[in-house]
């Protein structure tokens, strides 16, 4: 997996940010292991590197490898020199549990958290540095409008908590979006009471259609006699909790078993 050059960076110069995202961390003496994602400079990773664990950091970019390994020689072994997305996570620590933490790509930050979910028996808690719209829709409650497909899926997983926005100037060169810092912390239930992977098909389902009444947007699932009769179909897909959606979820396998039947 080699690393790659990119292309408009935006770093972080704020020691008192930096500081304060690595000490948002709540879990280090439980599991003391931190994955860094996108260290960049080094602007987080020395405050990082102060906690006492075992630490690693991902980045993809040719230049800030070289930046990193001349002016820290002495993280040079903690450096995995690659594509988050592609790799096997749970190979980093040999199987242990560990931390996430970064001032996260935004073209990709999406994508970060849904890796997360997917490792999420390694991972009890992240930290992470996001455009702002993306951390509110993450942890935004059901009837707000930036409640989405993205917002059920972790909260099936996590409890999560905007901490502070990060203003443009923080950064050189300024990006022309805002910034928030969020932490996830998995819940004691790493598995839902139903399908997962037809919860994920129902909620993505029901939210490309955000507009459109329950009756409408699942209409591929459900008899057309439940979507008529049944007032809980009137609603739209903001309005449903992640209990909601499972109970959804558990309808559906039900109906499939009694149509076997």
């Amino acid at each position: 997996m080699k690393a790659k050059k990119s292309f408009g960076q935006h770093f972080l110069h704020r020691e008192d940010i930096a500081s304060a995202i690595a000490g948002a961390l709540k879990q280090t003496d439980a599991v003391p292991r931190i994955l860094e994602i996108g260290p960049g400079k080094g602007m987080l990773t020395k405050y990082l590197k102060n906690i006492p664990a075992e630490f690693k950091m991902v980045e993809a970019d040719v230049d800030m490898i070289s930046f990193l390994r001349k002016n820290h020689p002495d993280w040079s072994d903690d450096i995995i020199e690659g594509d988050f997305l592609s790799l096997n996570l749970s190979h980093i620590f040999e199987g242990k549990s560990f931390l996430m933490i970064g001032n996260f790509p935004y073209n990709i930050s999406s994508q970060i958290v849904f890796r997360l979910i997917q490792y999420r028996a390694q991972i009890p808690e992240l930290v992470g540095m996001f455009q702002k719209e993306m951390a509110v829709r993450i942890v935004s409650p059901p009837g707000s409008k930036d409640y989405g497909i993205i917002s059920v899926l972790t909260q099936a997983y996590y409890t999560g908590e905007l901490l502070f926005d990060v203003d443009r100037s923080s950064f050189k060169p300024p990006p022309k979006v805002q910034s928030a810092v969020i932490r996830l912390e998995r819940k004691p239930q790493l598995s839902l009471d139903c399908s997962e992977s037809l919860f994920k098909s129902v909620v993505k389902q029901a939210f490309n259609q955000r507009r459109k009444m329950l009756r409408n947007s699942l209409k591929s699932l459900f008899p057309q006699a439940d979507l008529m009769t049944d007032p809980f179909f009137n609603q739209r897909p903001e309005d449903l909790s992640l209990e909601d959606y499972i109970s959804l979820t558990k309808q559906i396998e039900q109906h499939r078993i009694d149509s076997t039947k």
